[in-house]
């Protein structure tokens, strides 16, 4: 054999800065997104049990936490309400209450971070007293335009607070345009839309539920919420969201769904995040406690996974970490 012919791939791989000249794909703080849950009260740290390292936080804890985040590098936030059951009923109207709970906590942000981009959960299932996305009828029944019409309230309620980015989860038919159209006629072109456009019904969303106390009272999500078994029809979505007006589209989750970014990031005109939930980040970390995986590094290759894949932005409980971690680096 003529070892002349070879071809060595090995020779990028030499040492580090070869690999650094040839790397395809970089993790950066930047691409990183920060999940917070907010509840009432004052001094508030409550972990939870199932995510071990993530916190609610009261209002005044979690600007302090969005000034930490903030100087570490992250770019954005996303957050999420934990709500007494007494504020929550049939038609989510704590989700539109402009002095409820979650406003105030965008204010508080916004005015303490002003440059921190604030993202917005809009679903009713944080709200609502059958801890569903959408209006559950008599029959038991998702009305999928009922809905709209709430969660247009609530988007409204949530730009006028101070939110940068609205993020619809609740997979009704035809929202992207509803709320583009809703924020418009009302002064807010400028509120961007990422629409959870793939959003599965996944099993992997225990520990949210948990943090939340949202999980849906009777039923599934499975009539509104994809099949996992679907991948043209996430296809179907990004078609339709994009033309709908959506900013930035996700899929959601994140590792068990990687073909799935990678679908819809080759289709897509507009930028895609991903949602590295919380039943993936338990499990890595649940791992690492134990000692089973080197956490730091299958937590840094996981995110870079993603990047690899297609998405340009990722949500992730780990980012706190991650972002340190990077850093230095």
């Amino acid at each position: 054999m003529n070892f002349n012919l070879i071809r060595r791939p090995r020779r990028n791989r030499i040492n580090k800065s070869v690999r650094a000249l040839v790397s395809e794909n970089q993790l950066r703080v930047s691409d990183l997104i920060m999940p917070l849950f907010v509840i009432e009260g004052e001094n508030k740290k409550q972990e939870i049990s199932s995510m071990p390292g993530i916190f609610r936080f009261s209002r005044d804890l979690l600007v302090r936490e969005c000034e930490k985040l903030y100087k570490l590098g992250v770019p954005a936030v996303v957050l999420f309400p934990a709500l007494n059951d007494s504020l929550k009923d049939k038609t989510a109207t704590e989700s539109y209450n402009d002095l409820g709970l979650y406003q105030r906590t965008l204010k508080d942000i916004k005015k303490a971070v002003p440059e921190l981009t604030l993202m917005t959960d809009v679903a009713m299932d944080p709200y609502s007293s059958d801890g569903h996305d959408g209006y559950v009828n008599d029959k038991g029944e998702i009305e999928n335009d009922r809905t709209l019409e709430i969660l247009a309230k609530m988007s409204l309620s949530q730009a006028q607070a101070g939110a940068d980015i609205i993020a619809p989860s609740d997979m009704m038919d035809g929202r992207v345009a509803y709320l583009r159209e809703a924020l418009d006629q009302n002064g807010f072109e400028n509120v961007g839309i990422l629409s959870y456009t793939a959003k599965y019904a996944s099993s992997y969303y225990g520990p949210f539920r948990e943090a939340l106390e949202s999980a849906p009272k009777q039923g599934d999500k499975k009539t509104y919420q994809m099949d996992p078994a679907n991948v043209r029809e996430a296809l179907l979505e990004t078609q339709e969201d994009i033309e709908e007006g959506a900013d930035m589209i996700m899929v959601k989750p994140g590792l068990p769904y990687l073909d799935v970014v990678r679908a819809v990031s080759e289709v897509s005109l507009v930028p895609v995040a991903v949602y590295n939930v919380s039943g993936e980040y338990s499990m890595a970390k649940a791992a690492g406690l134990n000692g089973w995986i080197d956490y730091q590094k299958v937590v840094l290759e996981t995110l870079l996974s993603f990047k690899r894949a297609g998405a340009d932005m990722i949500l992730s409980y780990h980012t706190a970490e991650a972002a340190k971690w990077l850093k230095e680096n």
